[in-house]
């Protein structure tokens, strides 16, 4: 059996930009250290021990203390604090690296960094080491260096922190005082299996044998989302290039977090794999226009230690032509909801093995989620009171559309009892509010907002998709509600107590973003909004009958693109 590659070429593998590392000094004796903190719970203290060890140890040393202009959670180094950097600094310490996303960005800050002359090191976690070098490698600086620690500096006590820092200290003033040799072969990682060859084959007594030989090979490589896969025959693929319109060999982007080069042969290989059939390439096609979209944010959410997944929800009459499913478990499994589970599966299929997202190495999710095998739906436009959902995005009547949303989970708003919507905002404001616990939730607290063009999480907009039964939807149409008058509504009673909306963040970091609300260190009773405005709440009606809704929380600003036919 012979099939396509379905795995992209990294764009540094061909064309890439390649840095050497920074000249390192003989001595930090008289030298200006950056101590840089990305934002990440606990890095703080990290830093205030390097500081202490690099002040005894060397003499006049002058300390420069940044903290990451752009972002939250993770923040990162604006091009004014590089200039700054690259004009004042001698060498650089950064913490955090002790999760997938923060590791990705602050290796990203020491690649910018090295490539201005200035050495610099990070402290992360022994568990993204191969995720550091990964990045630092896709980043042009190889050679950048983390500093491992055994641990996580969230959730450590000061004590644990320090000793961390005094144990990789020796460590930590080698890399920023002798120089780096230039690799000659840059590293390859062993949870990552690359191969150029534009076919695969595989030999056995009969096909099914060959079938059975591709599943064992990708799994063994990585290339597999652990569930069986249709063999990307040449003949398929070729079916689903000719039903984009395009050429095999045209690229649609790079694809985040390895900057995989998404060819349209690739992209097809991958939606074969996942049981898609050729009339569904224009909605894959504008998926992939929604994920490189950069205010969605790709290699955050690819990498990250979250359980973000996107949801896909398709709106217009390509819908029903291609067969998705808009009623009873649309979100699958299912035969009725066949064509839905293999559209949503092909995005992940493509995050993996164009966007080199793995897990283990690109891919640190912490727990995982089911969500990230397929999630995707068709809107339920009958049963939709309002106008369709593309058009209340600026879309005709006439078009289809693709909306990606990437929200951390979802939970079930269940009221089978109220006929009065201000009663169902009331239960409902009961979950949207609990969803203190993610990363999103309270965020507007600790962030400094920026253009979309800044990639989530660092422009500081989220969207939290609510899919809403048909029942719920005819609740308030009935009594003239509209969806701005919804999101309002929710807005308003999703609050929580300053003090506990902090709870698991940076505090910091909301004194650095918010210098104008101190007060409520004063007043940590003080009810504030979870989300900073009613603009962070959408809704998609989709589903059968019965009063069953989801919210789907803690979403990335969700980009919606016009399906091309």
């Amino acid at each position: 059996m012979t099939i396509v590659n379905p795995v992209a070429t990294p764009r540094s593998h061909l064309d890439g930009d390649r840095f050497p590392p920074a000249p390192r000094p003989a001595t930090l004796d008289g030298k200006t250290v950056a101590l840089y903190w990305n934002g990440k719970q606990n890095g703080l203290d990290a830093l205030a021990r390097a500081k202490e060890l690099l002040a005894e140890r060397f003499a006049d040393v002058t300390f420069i203390e940044l903290t990451g202009a752009l972002g939250g959670t993770t923040r990162y180094l604006s091009e004014e604090q590089l200039d700054l950097i690259e004009a004042k600094v001698d060498v650089l310490v950064g913490t955090s690296a002790d999760c997938g996303s923060c590791t990705s960005w602050l290796i990203r800050d020491l690649c910018e960094v090295e490539r201005r002359g200035v050495p610099a090191i990070g402290y992360t976690a022994a568990i993204f080491d191969e995720d550091a070098r990964f990045s630092a490698k896709t980043f042009g600086v190889p050679e950048a260096c983390p500093v491992i620690v055994p641990d996580c500096f969230s959730n450590k006590s000061t004590d644990e922190i320090r000793k961390m820092v005094d144990d990789s200290f020796a460590e930590a003033v080698t890399l920023l005082t002798t120089d780096r040799a230039v690799f000659e072969v840059l590293p390859e990682f062993a949870s990552m299996r690359l191969e150029s060859a534009p076919e695969l084959h595989f030999d056995a007594p009969d096909l099914l044998d060959a079938f059975d030989e591709m599943q064992r090979r990708f799994i063994a490589n990585g290339w597999s989302d652990g569930m069986p896969l249709v063999p990307p025959t040449r003949a398929k693929v070729n079916a689903m290039i000719a039903a984009s319109g395009l050429e095999g060999d045209h690229v649609v982007g790079d694809f985040a977090p390895g900057f995989g080069v998404g060819t349209v042969s690739k992209i097809a290989a991958n939606a074969v794999m996942a049981g898609c059939r050729p009339e569904t390439m224009p909605v894959i096609l504008a998926m992939m226009e929604c994920i490189l979209d950069p205010s969605i944010g790709l290699r955050t959410w690819a990498m990250s230690t979250g359980p973000q997944a996107p949801l896909v929800l398709v709106s217009g009459p390509i819908a029903d032509e291609i067969g998705m499913n808009r009623g009873i478990c649309a979100l699958g499994p299912g035969s009725i909801s066949a064509v839905n589970v293999a559209i949503g599966r092909a995005l992940r299929l493509i995050m993996m093995n164009v966007g080199l997202s793995y897990p283990g190495i690109t891919d640190m999710d912490t727990i995982g989620t089911p969500m990230k095998f397929s999630a995707c739906v068709a809107e339920n436009e009958e049963r939709t009171p309002w106008e369709p959902y593309r058009v209340r995005q600026g879309f005709s009547l006439t078009d289809s559309t693709v909306t990606v949303n990437v929200p951390y989970g979802m939970t079930e708003l269940f009221d089978f009892q109220n006929s009065d919507p201000e009663l169902l905002i009331e239960g409902w404001s009961t979950l949207t509010s609990q969803a203190v616990g993610t990363p999103a939730a309270g965020a507007w607290l600790i962030k400094q907002n920026a253009p979309l063009s800044a990639g989530y999480p660092f422009h500081g907009t989220f969207s939290n998709m609510l899919l809403m039964a048909p029942d719920h939807a005819a609740v308030f149409a009935d009594a003239g509600w509209k969806p701005a008058d919804i999101a309002e509504a929710i807005h308003r009673r999703t609050k929580l107590p300053f003090r506990q909306v902090m709870l698991n963040q940076s505090m910091p970091a909301f004194e650095i973003s918010h210098p104008e609300l101190r007060w409520l260190l004063d007043a940590p009773d003080t009810a504030v909004t979870v989300n900073p405005s009613a603009d962070c709440f959408e809704f998609f009606v989709v589903g059968a009958k019965a009063g069953r809704s989801q919210f789907c929380f803690g979403g990335t600003n969700s980009v919606t693109k016009a399906i091309k036919r």
